[in-house]
């Protein structure tokens, strides 16, 4: 709805409803926390204010000072967020605070758990910020004039959170953005020097443009400086505390939760430039979107010049925030630039070996805070194993696996403790693929090393099939899939060898062999089982069954292969149907034998239907030959 004079009156996308009410019934945690929202914004569009101006100078002649004023009136009941940054036009204002455009507002909604401690924490990452102000506020007015307009192009929006906003024009106003909240009733606490004043120097002390604060209720009105308006990066790290380093990262990350752990770091030599580097404890939502935003926040000679550069870190570390301060890059530099510079490399080698060197000295010093980290970011750790060769060896050193030395899921025995453990003559690094836990610690593949106490890493994450290939050898061992090709234990040299093994049972590997010439490979006498029937094995130069199944689910043809199929010739059942004479029976009985290896496997059958009818067939025969006389 509009009027002639330009006034609309919008609503708001049903998303962002939700968002607000959820912000109003108080969904954070700490109500105090709008105040940091607010001046983070103003932060950032100051910030990319002062980039624009590089091009273009005129965009800051006549007020080149940028700075960030927030003043209360206790009258009025108010407290006003105020920059002198790019500011917004009209269609950037109502794309970016009433609809879904820019918020991330739908991907938060469907992050939700119910839990309003966890909810809040999900806010900042999808850049919701802004609506916290109607947790302590009932109406809020924005108003906005963007950098190199004419002072009467200026905009208006206001809503009091119910449903709908009002947009309108706004003439003979300043260029930036300015935010009054009118504050509720039971909010009153805020409009108070003292704890604005404690609030910004809490939240925003490392913001690297001047806070200032006034009380509109004073007739002076004096302006007073709150923050040290320096950056906080080009401080040492003597001068820096740990809540310092703190509150900056949840101001870069959007994030209420502290980092895990930080480094600080200043280069000087043939490059020289500032580091600072943040792990996080919690992943972002978007994760694993391999072509969402990622990187670091890129200044030279502390001026902002992007947010994402994903050229400092390879992909694998997408989850590390952080800031590079270059003195050398040009000011000007773009994406392009960074991507045909040829002393970026350099930069890039020493940034990735710094973030695998924090991990790596958390992992042996601090090991539940290790724990956190593996659990919310250990397969990108897997990726880099495969995508960076050159530091495969460190990256092979944070890996972390459930084994069968304990009856747990979790994922926490390193290589390391592995080959400290192994069993004297071991030269092989056991491990198994599985589509799950469960089907891991089940997989008949165990029993000859669970029999003979050999220790197995379980692998079951989805990227596992992936990665394994990139596992050739750890401190001397090599790795080998028990699922795979030959098994070769410890005590292996006094065996008989396969060959001898299947000559001894050459009739009945011979005769099954015909039956299930379209299914298998092979079959032949299994070294690997103790307790199961039969076992299905994937050959050395064959790709694993579960690496198969992810590639065939995502379109790729695929040559056809066929495993082997490994009988169990102490078992009852296998004995069973080598005494058997009805050709028919052995026929239904071997067929029935290698469905059950592929199930045990977590195969899906070629012919369900059939394997069902087959087996109440067999129960039928057992059951008539039970009742005979």
């Amino acid at each position: 709805m509009s009027d002639t004079d330009g006034r609309e009156t919008l609503g708001f996308q049903t998303e962002v409803r939700q968002l607000m009410q959820l912000m109003i019934h108080s969904l954070y945690s700490n109500k105090e926390i709008f105040l940091r929202e607010l001046i983070s914004n103003a932060s950032d569009a100051a910030d990319r204010l002062r980039f624009q101006a590089l091009a273009s100078p005129d965009l800051t002649k006549e007020d080149p000072e940028l700075k960030i004023r927030i003043s209360f009136n206790v009258d009025a009941g108010t407290i006003t967020v105020a920059d002198n940054g790019i500011g917004m036009s009209r269609e950037e204002l109502i794309g970016n605070l009433g609809t879904i455009a820019r918020s991330g507002t739908a991907e938060f909604l469907q992050q939700m758990t119910g839990d309003q401690k966890k909810d809040a924490k999900l806010i900042g990452q999808f850049g919701v910020g802004f609506y916290s102000a109607f947790i302590v506020a009932d109406r809020v007015e924005v108003v906005s004039l963007k950098a190199g307009q004419s002072a009467d192009a200026g905009v208006r929006w206001e809503s009091d959170g119910q449903g709908e906003f009002t947009v309108d024009s706004a003439k003979d106003i300043e260029r930036g953005t300015t935010v009054t909240l009118h504050i509720k009733e039971d909010e009153k606490e805020f409009l108070d020097s003292f704890r604005l004043e404690s609030l910004i120097r809490k939240y925003s002390d490392h913001i690297a443009f001047p806070v200032l604060l006034s009380n509109e209720t004073d007739d002076d009105k004096e302006e007073k400086s709150v923050n040290a308006a320096t950056a906080l990066w080009t401080r040492g790290r003597k001068d820096v505390s740990a809540d310092e380093y703190k509150e900056f990262y949840k101001h870069l990350a959007h994030d209420f939760t502290d980092p895990l752990i930080w480094s600080h770091n200043k280069v000087e030599g043939t490059r020289e430039y500032t580091s600072l580097l943040f792990i996080p404890a919690t992943a972002p939502f978007d994760l694993w979107n391999r072509e969402a935003p990622k990187g670091l926040k890129l200044y030279v000679q502390r001026v902002f010049i992007m947010d994402d550069a994903e050229q400092f870190l390879p992909l694998y570390l997408r989850f590390v925030r952080g800031v590079v301060d270059s003195t050398d890059l040009p000011l000007n530099v773009s994406r392009e630039m960074l991507q045909q510079d040829p002393d970026l490399d350099a930069m890039r080698g020493a940034l990735t070996r710094r973030v695998i060197d924090m991990l790596s000295k958390m992992a042996s010093s601090d090991a539940e805070n290790y724990a956190k980290f593996w659990l919310e970011f250990g397969q990108t750790i897997k990726e880099g194993v495969v995508e960076d060769k050159q530091n495969a060896d460190k990256l092979m050193k944070l890996l972390r696996f459930a084994t069968t030395r304990a009856d747990s899921d979790k994922q926490d025995q390193s290589l390391q403790d592995y080959v400290s453990r192994m069993a004297d003559g071991q030269d092989k690094i056991y491990y198994i693929v599985a589509e799950s836990y469960a089907l891991a610690t089940a997989s008949p593949h165990l029993e000859q090393l669970r029999d003979k106490g050999l220790e197995v890493l379980l692998l079951h994450d989805r990227i596992d099939p992936w990665m394994v290939d990139s596992l050739t050898e750890f401190d001397g061992k090599n790795f080998q899939d028990v699922g795979k090709g030959q098994l070769s234990l410890p005590e292996g040299d006094g065996e008989m060898t396969q060959d001898a093994i299947d000559d001894e049972h050459k009739p009945l590997l011979k005769k099954i062999r015909k039956i299930l010439k379209e299914k298998v490979e092979n079959v032949q006498v299994s070294r690997r089982l103790v307790d199961s029937p039969a076992c299905v094995v994937t050959a050395d130069q064959d790709l694993a069954p579960q690496l198969r199944r992810m590639l065939e689910a995502s379109g790729q043809s695929l040559p056809e292969s066929k495993p082997v199929l490994e009988i169990n010739i102490d078992h009852p059942l296998v004995q069973r149907l080598a005494a058997e004479a009805d050709e028919n029976r052995f026929s239904e009985l071997s067929r029935i034998v290698l469905d059950h290896a592929l199930l045990a496997e977590g195969a899906q059958l070629d012919n369900p239907a059939a394997y069902v009818r087959r087996m109440n067939k067999y129960l039928l025969d057992i059951e008539s030959e039970s009742q005979s006389p």
